[in-house]
């Protein structure tokens, strides 16, 4: 039996030796295009930022070895440009431009999949890079050697622009990710992307997400690329990492089948639709085990599964049946680990399939263990039956073993309540009690049989808080160090006591620091009669990490201020003033890290410095304004292998006062009661003169105040006998508004208008969409609104609702409320 095989690596080289081991009696062929039959293709960005220092490492077998070895005929610089199926023979160019033709009575097909490279302007300028094999690998190595590569940029965030981010920074360069989508990492949830974001950026890459590239524009010093938006990056390299698509050209040409997902098709033994030819790895499609669909897997492993299933069925007949894969992958990502199998959540809506989800954040091992980090999992799954449809985790430490943990179980048609009869392996260095794998599964039990029902970020988001109850469970100095707008706050250890302070006749949304202690506040909340009450997933470390905006590298706000005065500076003297506290508060979640601080902080003298180490991600951002509420000053953030260090000075009794005496805020709030005509254009004006000091500015519109908001061509609204009343004694939009003094019937009003428009004087209708357009933020008083029979529909798109809770959270974080 003649065996020839197209294309080497993890697919056709797998597939030879699988061959051999099965019978000593076959003749092999093996046909590679390139040098190389067998290297570590997912190691070469590690080779390009010197991680992997020897060339030679990414070799697994030389094709001179392996041939030897298994006794394969191997052929290099050998392309195979043509496949006769009658015949039954290929047609093969060698490097020199020969060609002839060589028979087979069962051939294999594993040519792989190219990088794609839209046709833009400049796209083959010099310094133009994608990333496949390794030759690819060589072109960057040597333009790097031969050029100094100070600014690099990445189109693409997926697995491979990221980790060439990773490498081209340790290799010295400043790096920026250019991606078309709002999030990197396009397997994952937004959700759990903003994390990744969130990590890069304290690496210091520069992302630039929703940007599509227009043209690359070679010059003297380097390369310019241009977005569609107008913004433009200049760099010395740039690699496209925008991804890959299967090589198909071969197939097509031979008459094969090709599939829906324009994959080579192949059947449950991987036999194309030509009996004596099979295919595996990046150029085929396959049914996914969840869906059924046929899709595009581009990975190693399922590749090498494949070889060694194709090669039974080739020596012995169609016997193993290919399982399919649900698409388990893995990256690093700096100090991080992203990893995800199965189907997102943004998946499974896009296909119209139903789907709940489960959000957690906890320790990688027990977190009095030294070492400890955190982990986020977030997982997918049937909300009839509990069925897992897919996992997604960001961390630091066992994220593979867990990943690995969750495809098992997808694979096999599990449900969450097998993540709970997984039996891990337990000691304080590797995991806890509770494995998080288990836990995730309680959190989606829990949900399941109804004891907790889900809030999620999204919903929370765009809830209209007026209509419901926010409670932040959470202690007072977490409240304090910041907390979601609008937020009562009611630690979980007084809300028995205090249970009285929430409505009982509106929902309730309770959230915490992760999730567990908002749970457990829904539980107390619905035994003592509570309906409607629902728990954040993920707890605000979730959605704050989803809301948060990534700002365009040089559009964001500059480093705030810190407090200073003359007897705040360091003490350097070596006296014992000066020495630096060291404390470890690694494997503590949110809050413990910020309060040992603060606890820690307490015990310090002026001038004193405290270098403390935490492994919760958002320990940094929550000492940074710990001290802006403190006064103390920050003197150091890293982080290095997931663990963050923050040192602290601590801030003389002068400088402590100063943060006291400084204002809450520099925003500024106005209140407009009037429907005067004179009186709401004072408002404006004042308005938009404070929003063009870049302060924010809130309006809030009360009572008769309304009508100054109220849309010209209103929409039709059902309303009782007093808002109808309401409805014909007042102004039906602003240009019926009349003055405070003079009306004269609403002849004063007109000549008002009159004077303005011939002196130039914008109208109240212009001023009021220039504040819009300021980013001016309107607010309507709901219990104006239900007084006076005013429905939102009849307001100006723009306008919000909100009460008195509302206003009173703009108040705080204003230096001037004025009342009009």
């Amino acid at each position: 039996m003649k065996y020839v095989i197209v294309g080497g690596v993890a697919g056709g080289a797998t597939a030879a030796a699988r061959i051999r081991r099965n019978t000593e009696k076959a003749d092999i062929i093996l046909f590679e295009r390139g040098d190389y039959i067998s290297y570590a293709n997912c190691g070469l960005p590690y080779y390009i930022g010197n991680v992997i220092t020897e060339r030679e490492r990414l070799f697994v077998q030389t094709p001179e070895a392996f041939g030897k070895r298994f006794r394969v005929d191997v052929r290099t610089r050998s392309e195979v440009t043509e496949v006769n199926l009658q015949k039954k023979t290929v047609t093969v160019r060698t490097s020199d431009g020969d060609t002839y033709v060589e028979a087979y009575d069962k051939l294999l097909l594993s040519p792989g999949a190219s990088p794609v490279r839209p046709p833009l302007p400049g796209i083959e300028s010099e310094g133009i890079f994608t990333l496949r094999n390794v030759s690819d690998t060589d072109r960057i190595k040597t333009y790097m050697q031969q050029h100094a590569v100070k600014r690099a940029v990445i189109v693409g965030g997926g697995f491979i622009g990221l980790e060439m981010a990773e490498n081209l920074h340790h290799a010295g360069a400043e790096v920026a990710v250019v991606e078309m989508a709002d999030q990197v990492m396009g397997p994952v949830d937004y959700s759990m992307a903003a994390l990744v974001h969130e990590h890069l950026l304290q690496e210091g890459v520069k992302l630039y997400l929703k940007q599509a590239v227009e043209s690359f524009e070679p010059g003297r010093n380097g390369i310019t690329v241009r977005f569609q938006s107008g913004i433009s990056l200049d760099a010395d390299l740039v690699l496209l990492s925008i991804g890959v698509r299967p090589e198909t050209s071969l197939a097509q040409k031979a008459g094969l089948k090709i599939g829906e997902a324009r994959g080579i098709w192949v059947d449950e033994y991987l036999q194309t639709s030509d009996a004596s030819v099979y295919a595996v790895g990046d150029a085929i499609e396959y049914p996914h085990p969840i869906t059924g669909k046929p899709w595009l897997n581009y990975l190693a492993g399922p590749a090498n599964r494949q070889a060694r299933i194709v090669a039974d069925n080739m020596v012995f007949g169609n016997k193993v049946k290919y399982e399919g894969a649900v698409g388990t992958s893995i990256a690093k990502v700096f100090d991080q680990t992203v990893a995800s199998t199965g189907l997102a959540a943004k998946r499974l809506k896009q296909m119209n399939v139903p789907y709940l989800s489960a959000t957690i954040h906890s320790a990688s091992h027990a977190g009095y263990y030294p070492g400890s980090s955190q982990t986020d999992i977030k997982i997918v799954f049937s909300p009839t039956d509990g069925r897992l449809y897919g996992a997604q985790i960001v961390g630091y430490e066992g994220v593979d073993k867990r990943i690995d943990a969750y495809a098992l179980v997808i694979k096999h048609h599990g449900t969450v309540y097998d993540l709970m009869e997984v039996e891990h392996a337990y000691a304080p260095p590797f995991s806890s009690a509770k494995d998080p794998v288990a836990v995730s599964g309680y959190v989606a039990g829990n949900i399941l049989c109804g004891k907790m029902t889900p809030l999620y970020w999204r919903e929370l988001r765009d809830a209209d808080l007026t209509k419901v109850t926010l409670v932040d469970v959470r202690t007072a100095d977490e409240y304090a160090l910041g907390h979601i707008d609008g937020a009562l706050n009611i630690p979980l250890d007084d809300l028995r006591e205090r249970i009285g302070e929430i409505p009982s006749d509106r929902p309730v949304y309770v959230y915490c620091g992760v999730g567990l202690r908002g749970y457990l506040a829904s539980n107390i909340l619905k035994e003592n009669g509570y309906g409607d009450v629902r728990n954040l997933i993920g707890g605000i470390k979730t959605y704050k990490a989803a809301t948060a905006e990534v700002k365009l590298p040089g559009t964001g706000e500059s480093e705030e201020d810190k407090v200073r005065c003359a007897c705040n500076a360091p003490a350097t003297d070596g006296s014992e003033h000066s020495k630096t506290i060291c404390v470890d508060a690694c494997g503590m979640q949110c809050p413990g890290p910020v309060l040992k601080l603060k606890k820690e902080m307490e015990k310090l003298l002026p001038g004193q410095r405290l270098e403390i180490t935490a492994t919760d991600a958002g320990f940094s951002r929550d000492a940074e304004s710990w001290c802006r509420m403190t006064g103390n000053r920050i003197v150091e953030v890293s982080s290095h292998a997931g663990k963050y260090k923050v040192v602290v000075e601590k801030a003389t009794s002068c400088a402590a006062e100063a943060v006291r005496q400084e204002p809450e805020g520099k925003g500024k709030t106005f209140i407009l009661f009037s429907d005067d005509l004179d009186k709401t254009l004072a408002t404006f004006v004042l308005a938009n003169g404070a929003a063009a000091t870049g302060q924010k500015v809130t309006v809030f519109f009360t009572f008769w105040g309304l009508n100054a908001i109220k849309k010209v061509a209103k929409p039709s609204v059902k309303k009782d006998a007093f808002g109808k009343m309401f409805g014909w004694m007042m102004p039906s939009d602003s240009s019926k508004l009349g003055l405070s003094k003079m009306n004269m019937g609403g002849i004063g009003a007109k000549m008002m208008r009159h004077v303005m428009k011939r002196r130039g004087v914008d109208s109240l209708e212009s001023l009021r969409q220039q504040a819009i357009d300021n980013g001016v933020e309107f607010i309507a008083c709901q219990m104006s609104m239900d007084v006076m029979g005013v429905k939102k529909e009849e307001l100006l798109d723009n306008v919000t609702v909100g009460g008195v809770a509302t206003y009173m959270d703009r108040a705080e974080t204003s230096n001037l409320n004025m009342f009009i």
